[in-house]
Parts: C-alpha cells; structure tokens; sequence
C-alpha cells in the first residue's frame, strides 16, 4: 500500500490533536508525519502510535515533500499558508472558514458530496461543524424529495469554542457550588446553568456569522443554490456534541415512515427514534464517535411539506476532525 506524508497546521490544537488521533485510529498510510504549530509549540514532542513525534515551526518552508496538509487553525493562518502548501505540490484539507464558499473550492461532507472532491485546485474545505451535522442528518431526505426551507435551532457545546470552554464551564460549576461569583472569560456571559444564544458576531440582518453558515455552506454541499436556511446557534452548558432541531419543507411531502427508513440506511447516521421508550439522540451518547444520530422524526404540524427532526453529533470528531480525515481518505482513493 502505498504511503503519504501527512502535515497538521496547528497540531497542537484541540481538532489538531483530535485530527491525529483519528489518523491512527483510522490506520491512514502515512510515510511521515509532520506536526506544525506555532514557534511557541516548536520543539515539543506529541505522541503518535506509541512515538514521539516534534512538532515543527508552521513557515512557508515546511511543506516540502506533503503530499497532504490537514489543516487544524485560524482563518489567517489557513490564508497565511494555502500558496505555501499549494506550491509545496500538497492538497490543503482546511478546516477553517477562510476558503469555504470560494467557487472554486470544493466544500466537503464526504456522506454528501464526495464526488465533488474530484475538482480541487489544491485545497478542500472543511464545513462548519453544525453544518456538517445537519446535512448528514437530512441529506437522505434531500434525496427522496428536495429540500426547500429549514428552520434550524443549534445547541452548540462548550468545546466548540476551544478548549478553554470545558475548563469555564467546570470552574464555573465548580465556583458556583461554593457560593463563589465567576468572571466569564471565553464566553460572553456567565455559561453554567445558562443559555447564550450568540455564536459569531453579527452578520447579516440580525443573523450572526455563525447562522447564516447553515444556508449559504448547505446550499453549496447539497446542490441546493436556492435553499433558504432560517437558524439560531445557542451555546449551552454541555461538553461535548452538538445538538439541531430541524424544521424542514421539501419539494413533495416525504412521509414519516418514509423519512424514517431513509435516514436509517443513509451513510453516517442512525436512527434512534422511540419516543415511548424515551429514545432519542442526546449530547452524551454521541460524544467521541463519528455516527449522527437522527430521531424526533415527526410530521410539522403547520406546513403539509414539513417534517421536524432532532440531530446530535461531536463536532469536534465528525464536526471536525474525522470530516477532514475522511477528505483525505477520498484523496488516496483516487
């Protein structure tokens, strides 16, 4: 089998360190393996498959010989670096926001749109993480029927911000329990026993940049340009796996039943859907895996086309990390 020399732009991150995890458990055929981080990280060794591995300076000159770069950072290094790799010969799998709604750059959910892959001019983008989730839950309904509209409701965990979010949300638990007052540092508001409902800044009519990604990265992922997406995005006091309420309207009216047995057979997804047994997809039971679960299928009582739905995945695996990875699957496979 032949093998590649993998890089991770921002190794040292958190979805740089889930990206190579997921690489060995994954068993991807790597040559070598090239860490990069910041000239702070530089020297500082990360285990890989039982050896130490140093982490490198991220420069313009640390991409010779990549075959692939698996990007784990910030929008300005994404932009910073991309002619760098692009130069260096190597495929950029970036999971920034910084080149996802650029025409020529294919954005990628390898259960929906894997083809798409095949057209890269040397970088692939990673979609947002709820976005991911939300279309590997209702892309077998696409299927059955076009989706027109969604009204969607994210309640997004605390690592989604970082992984300050979980050590805030402990202290703050942890303060709060000892009658103590907690000063909000990565978020904006106190987030133990709270809801926040704001996640990016504001960015068209009132809609933050985080609820329009929904729309405008869905439309290009499901061939759907005309696709209208209505979303608020809620970070709530929960650790890991986001969670979506969907209210969709499709062409013609897909049945429950239909929708039921669609979601079951769709790649990526299960269906986890007994209400009289108190089954459904919750945060807990998704966490550190790569399966959506989808349940809460139900006809929506105010639209005659709609079906509502309940989607939980982990961003930062399937949301993130293991997204990327699979990317890079598609590439060795062609």
């Amino acid at each position: 089998m032949k093998k590649y020399r993998v890089a991770v732009l921002g190794a040292t991150g958190a979805v740089g360190r889930e990206m190579l995890k997921i690489l060995a458990e994954r068993n991807f055929p790597i040559a070598e393996l090239r860490p990069l981080a910041s000239a702070r990280s530089a020297g500082s060794t990360i285990d890989f498959c039982g050896e130490n591995v140093k982490v490198q300076e991220a420069r313009e000159d640390a991409f010779a010989g990549m075959d692939i770069v698996l990007g784990a950072a910030e929008n300005d290094i994404a932009r910073r670096f991309a002619p760098a790799i692009r130069e260096a010969g190597a495929v950029f799998v970036d999971n920034s926001s910084a080149f996802r709604l650029d025409a020529d750059v294919p954005l990628i959910v390898p259960e929906v749109n894997a083809a798409d892959a095949k057209s890269h001019n040397g970088i692939i983008s990673n979609p947002n993480c709820s976005t991911i989730i939300a279309v590997t839950a209702v892309n077998a309904l696409n299927a059955i029927s076009p989706i027109e509209t969604m009204v969607a409701s994210t309640y997004q965990a605390v690592s989604g911000a970082g992984a300050g979010g979980p050590i805030e949300l402990s202290e703050q638990v942890e303060a709060l329990r000892e009658g103590k007052s907690v000063t909000p540092k990565v978020f904006t508001h106190q987030i133990a026993y709270n809801l926040i409902p704001q996640i990016g800044g504001e960015s068209f009519e009132g809609y933050t940049s985080e609820e329009m990604k929904l729309q405008n990265e869905g439309r290009k992922i499901m061939h759907l340009p005309e696709l209208l997406v209505s979303c608020t995005c809620v970070r709530v006091p929960v650790f890991r796996s986001h969670s979506i309420s969907i209210a969709l309207r499709t062409k013609r009216a897909v049945s429950v039943e239909e929708a039921r047995a669609a979601i079951a057979a769709a790649p990526g997804c299960r269906l986890v859907d007994d209400l009289g047994n108190h089954v459904y997809p919750m945060p807990l039971d998704t966490s550190d895996q790569d399966i959506v679960f989808v349940g809460r299928i139900r006809k929506d009582l105010t639209d005659e086309r709609g079906l509502n739905l309940w989607c939980c995945g982990d961003q930062v695996r399937k949301g993130a990390a293991t997204n990327a990875v699979q990317i890079a699957e598609l590439l060795i496979e062609k």
